[in-house]
């Protein structure tokens, strides 16, 4: 399995171990027997956060802290990850306990990602930072290139606080309607109001702020309808 494995590597992402045991391992979900790869999914993901960072300090030079933190959310998430890791073909390489192997681990949005950034962190202490961050940046592709708009990944509440803000408004009014449900799985409405427009809607949510951010986004849609 190893060599089926390093050749799918080499042809994928461009890289081949020194040290096989740290691919085997990265490869390694903590359901097999033995040691896991959970140790180096925590290194790979600090690594992958540096590099993502690095790339976007440089693509955005007059982008403020907050829109990098939220562009590098937008790609350094268990989602993207999974997604990556598919179309790789990570997943048949994974070794899984007999359990995962029957219930369908090797497709497992969790399992992949922890598994990418696995191999990430087992390439950066096989030969060091340039060879993880050239095969992080080979396996995002033109991700790093087609960013999603910086507005688009401010919540709801931040935008209409801000369009307020620009139109030199008073800020929403956010009221709590009502609670229905057992505790342990509440549903939230919430009324958000704009006087000075004798705007307001109301949103539901299994949180407060869900609630909050599903009201804003429709105040927002309101507010900025043809304009």
């Amino acid at each position: 399995m190893t060599d089926k494995a390093e050749a799918w590597l080499e042809d994928t992402l461009g890289y081949r171990f020194i040290d096989v045991d740290l691919f085997r391992l990265a490869l390694t979900h903590r359901s097999a027997a033995g040691d896991n790869n959970e140790r180096l999914e925590f290194l790979g993901d600090a690594v992958l956060d540096v590099v993502i960072s690095e790339v976007l300090y440089r693509l955005h030079p007059l982008a403020p802290e907050g829109d990098l933190s939220r562009l590098r959310s937008s790609l350094v998430n268990d989602s993207v990850l999974a997604k990556l890791a598919t179309e790789l073909g990570l997943g048949e390489h994974l070794i899984l306990g007999s359990g995962e192997r029957k219930t369908g681990g090797h497709r497992r949005d969790s399992i992949l990602a922890d598994a990418l950034e696995a191999i990430f962190g087992a390439v950066y202490l096989d030969t060091g930072f340039a060879a993880a961050s050239a095969m992080i940046e080979r396996a995002f592709g033109d991700r790093l290139l087609e960013f999603p708009d910086i507005d688009d990944l401010r919540d709801p509440k931040t935008r209409l606080q801000e369009w307020l803000q620009a139109h030199k408004m008073a800020l929403p009014i956010y009221e709590l309607v009502s609670v229905s449900g057992k505790p342990h799985r509440q549903t939230f409405e919430v009324r958000c109001s704009v006087e000075e427009v004798s705007t307001e809607f109301t949103g539901t949510g299994t949180t407060r702020r869900n609630a909050e951010q599903k009201a804003a986004e429709q105040v927002l849609h309101e507010l900025t309808a043809g304009k």
